[in-house]
């Protein structure tokens, strides 16, 4: 197996490795991907049981990245455990590539589900998590939402029918950094107490800070203690965190950005992981 990754470190790397391939664009998904890290960091650098030379390796875990415009922070990771070259994030959304801007399993090695509509990865991960407990199997499957996709309809439907599953290998985040597309989303369609939600359908839900390593991993751990119910960790996250020029920013979903501004934000980033 490969060897553990520190996440503090590799999260910085990943958000370093995201600014580095959008750089050359000069436009991208920020906002998502900076607050998705820490948890792709703690998944993939500490607690998914995975392959880098066998993606389809039948024992792994399974991951679900349901925000699909967070992709980029996933290829990060995936490129920095071997799945593919590390120059290969160069190409994110470039014609030809095998990393478009949203997941597609069919294009990229180590990405296990495609995004399609936001909302839908909640199904595709029950799907996953329910076949594998019929076919009695011990995989996890890990799924990260959006707190703007929890505004669909298809997410509560997922968070009836997992619970009555009892798919208690099945461990979903919520990266709630409080902002989608068009703005805050207390404004847009308030979520009031997501996690009370969740506990209210059956799963087994829990909150920490998102961008605490130490925090998110404590979460899995006592998720995987039960063994009736589906776990649903919030993440309370900042959007756009540790990118100087996208943190605090409103409209930061998908931004335009100068060459320069980039370079100042991976020495920030640099500076910061010394």
């Amino acid at each position: 197996m490969e060897q553990k990754q520190n996440p503090k470190a590799f999260a910085q790397e990943i958000r370093i490795s995201v600014l580095k391939a959008l750089e050359n664009l000069g436009f991208g998904h920020i906002g998502g991907a900076m607050s998705a890290s820490d948890v792709i960091a703690v998944l993939y650098g500490e607690v998914m049981k995975i392959d880098p030379q066998k993606p389809d390796w039948e024992e792994r875990d399974y991951f679900v990245m349901s925000k699909g415009h967070a992709g980029p922070a996933l290829y990060a990771a995936l490129a920095l455990r071997g799945y593919f070259p590390l120059e290969e994030l160069k190409t994110i959304n470039t014609n030809g590539t095998r990393l478009p801007s949203h997941c597609d399993r069919n294009s990229t090695p180590g990405i296990d589900m495609t995004t399609g509509s936001l909302g839908q990865g909640m199904s595709t991960a029950i799907g996953i998590a329910h076949g594998n407990k019929l076919l009695g199997k011990s995989n996890y499957t890990y799924l990260l939402l959006g707190d703007g996709e929890c505004q669909e309809g298809q997410i509560w439907e997922g968070a009836l029918y997992a619970p009555q599953q009892k798919l208690s290998h099945l461990i979903a985040f919520i990266d709630y950094n409080k902002q989608q597309l068009d703005g805050y989303t207390k404004d847009i369609c308030d979520l009031d107490d997501l996690c009370q939600k969740f506990r209210d359908f059956g799963w087994y839900a829990l909150e920490v800070d998102g961008h605490n390593v130490d925090a998110i991993a404590h979460a899995i751990a006592l998720g995987k203690q039960q063994q009736e119910k589906p776990v649903m960790i919030l993440l309370h996250t900042q959007k756009g965190k540790g990118c100087d020029f996208a943190e605090g920013v409103l409209y930061n979903h998908h931004m335009t950005f100068t060459k320069e501004q980039c370079e100042n934000a991976i020495r920030h980033l640099q500076k910061e992981g010394c």
